[in-house]
């Protein structure tokens, strides 16, 4: 990877978010200067702790923007003079919406809001944070990889908000791009499931599913299977992405390659942390016993359209053009359970 010893910031946003926090350690510890939005100025004292935890003591090349994805202020301010921008950031939602546009809306308007900003501001390159479901949840030919080429469906039966916002969004960015972008470039990250180490107690989605697994909340484990990337390999892929001259117009997945269910993980934890075996379940759950509770479950109704998605997708791309190489399936749930173990069962 080409290291740059460039002084103009590059802007993060969302940067006290999981996969946030990992991109602005890595281009700290490249020599990068960073400046990072959060919500609350309050947060800057978070930020500084999981940094620490991280390892990185000097923050002298790192400063904050207060800005909402939801709100104009401060965007023009916090891309003002940026060679580069991370969009890591998505509107955060306490309680799922009653009305699905309630988290759509905030998806496709906040990236355009970005988009904007760094347009008029003259940054060269926006890479932004999509996901999976962006990409292979209407791929039907279950004989062939999903790739780059892949769009799920805004209409596919049975997507989530989450999941239908971030395609409209990144849909949006495109459209942006081709119509108004002018001399911006974007590239476009598609995660699977995040995975690995945190850097503080705060709990990622992923971090809660296997948290529920090893604390013995789920009593009957779901056939769910995971294309699984490492949150360290995700912010290598966007700085790679940010510079790389191959990666103007390209959207890439990010995943470590094939698929692990939730037995199997529960598996590996039993045998690698043997202290949490008696904690997790070893019954299977069948699928028609979820699709069943989730008529009157709300745990149950979440977990149901995850149920028999078809996830074998290929990194060959991301590998071929930007020279990646992410971490095993398992180093990154075992990262994972690492953190949970150091910061929530401690004492247990």
């Amino acid at each position: 990877m080409v290291i740059s010893d460039n002084k103009a910031p590059v802007l993060v946003t969302g940067g006290n978010g999981f996969l946030g926090i990992h991109c602005i350690a890595q281009l700290l510890q490249q020599g990068y200067t960073v400046r990072t939005t959060i919500r609350n100025a309050a947060r800057k004292k978070e930020t500084a702790e999981m940094l620490n935890n991280a390892g990185i003591t000097d923050q002298h090349r790192l400063t904050f923007v207060e800005a909402d994805l939801m709100d104009d202020e401060n965007w023009q301010a916090a891309v003002t003079d940026c060679t580069y921008v991370l969009h890591v950031a998505s509107p955060i939602f306490l309680r799922l919406p009653k009305q699905e546009d309630e988290m759509i809306r905030p998806a496709v308007e906040g990236t355009l809001r970005v988009l904007r900003a760094a347009r008029n501001a003259g940054v060269k390159r926006v890479v932004m944070t999509s996901n999976f479901g962006a990409v292979g949840y209407s791929h039907t030919d279950r004989n062939t990889l999903i790739t780059e080429e892949s769009w799920t469906s805004p209409d596919q039966k049975g997507l989530s908000a989450y999941n239908r916002s971030k395609v409209l969004a990144e849909h949006a960015a495109w459209d942006f791009i081709k119509k108004e972008g002018g001399n911006l470039e974007l590239s476009v990250i598609n995660p699977m499931a995040i995975f690995g180490p945190a850097f503080g107690p705060a709990l990622s989605s992923g971090f809660e599913l296997l948290k529920k697994l090893m604390d013995g909340t789920i009593k009957a484990i779901p056939r769910i299977v995971l294309g699984i990337v490492d949150v360290r390999d995700v912010a290598d892929l966007h700085i790679r992405a940010m510079t790389d001259p191959a990666a103007k117009g390209q959207r890439f997945l990010a995943l470590a390659g094939g698929t692990l269910s939730l037995p199997q993980i529960a598996m590996l934890l039993k045998k690698t942390f043997p202290e949490t075996a008696s904690r997790i379940s070893g019954r299977i759950a069948p699928d028609w016993m979820i699709r069943l509770a989730a008529l009157f479950n709300k745990q149950a109704k979440a977990i149901a359209p995850l149920l028999g998605v078809y996830r074998n997708a290929s990194n060959e791309k991301a590998r071929r053009l930007l020279g990646w190489r992410p971490r095993s399936n398992e180093e990154a749930v075992l990262a994972t359970a690492g953190s949970l173990l150091k910061y929530h069962f401690a004492n247990a």
